[in-house]
């Protein structure tokens, strides 16, 4: 169920942080926010293309799949992360599915008022330029990495790219199920759970509870 979004909430969106008061109070009249349960698809590829999203919170998977479920995880999304907008700009059909992979809460804004949003502020547009440019980056860097690295060097790849700092050292503090990271690198769930015993064995990565502690060994060549 969608609810009203207020001013401070949109404002600590990274996306409309630029925005002055007055815009905000016109945005907040458009922009509408809702709980996404666990497990829940937001879009799927091919449906036609309505709406931009925001995330609150939670995390989501981008992924495409075959005729026969076979599936590949793009990218996941996280809090001040946006999807949807390619469509709303190319007024091409979805290109992927996004499902929930945790409760999430998301931001809204129909086509229209994303479009006149874009027209009326430059710093919201060179925001989403910026995006597109990201993951154009990211999806060349994964086109690298599978076409030139082993399983060993791409499981590296995405644990360094999941990874955040905290007290001086590199940590994947989000849940990342074996099966998730097979589908992203396009592997064996057998061949990533050898991997990533291996590694530890090596001394590369340290399991901490549910957290992945990366040691600079296991740092790869730019």
């Amino acid at each position: 169920m969608a609810t009203m979004v207020s001013t401070a909430v949109l404002k600590a969106v990274p996306l409309f942080s630029s925005f002055p008061e007055d815009q905000l109070r016109m945005l907040a009249m458009v922009v509408a926010r809702k709980s996404i349960p666990r497990s829940t698809t937001v879009m799927a590829g091919g449906d036609p293309t309505d709406s931009l999203y925001i995330v609150i919170s939670g995390r989501l998977k981008v992924m495409m799949s075959d005729a026969e479920g076979k599936e590949v995880i793009l990218t996941i999304l996280g809090p001040g992360e946006f999807f949807g907008e390619m469509g709303l700009i190319d007024d091409e059909p979805r290109s992927a599915s996004v499902v929930a992979i945790e409760a999430c809460e998301l931001l809204y804004v129909s086509k229209r008022d994303f479009k006149k949003c874009l027209a009326e502020n430059f710093d919201m547009a060179m925001a989403v330029m910026r995006g597109l440019v990201r993951r154009l980056r990211e999806a060349d860097r994964k086109i690298g990495s599978l076409a030139l690295l082993d399983v060993y060097g791409r499981v590296a790849r995405l644990l360094l790219d999941m990874s955040e700092t905290v007290g001086g050292e590199k940590i994947v503090t989000k849940r990342l199920p074996k099966q998730d990271i097979a589908k992203m690198i396009g592997a064996s769930r057998e061949m990533v759970s050898r991997v990533m015993k291996d590694l530890q064995m090596g001394g590369y990565i340290e399991m901490r509870g549910s957290n992945i502690v990366l040691r600079d060994s296991i740092i790869l060549p730019e």
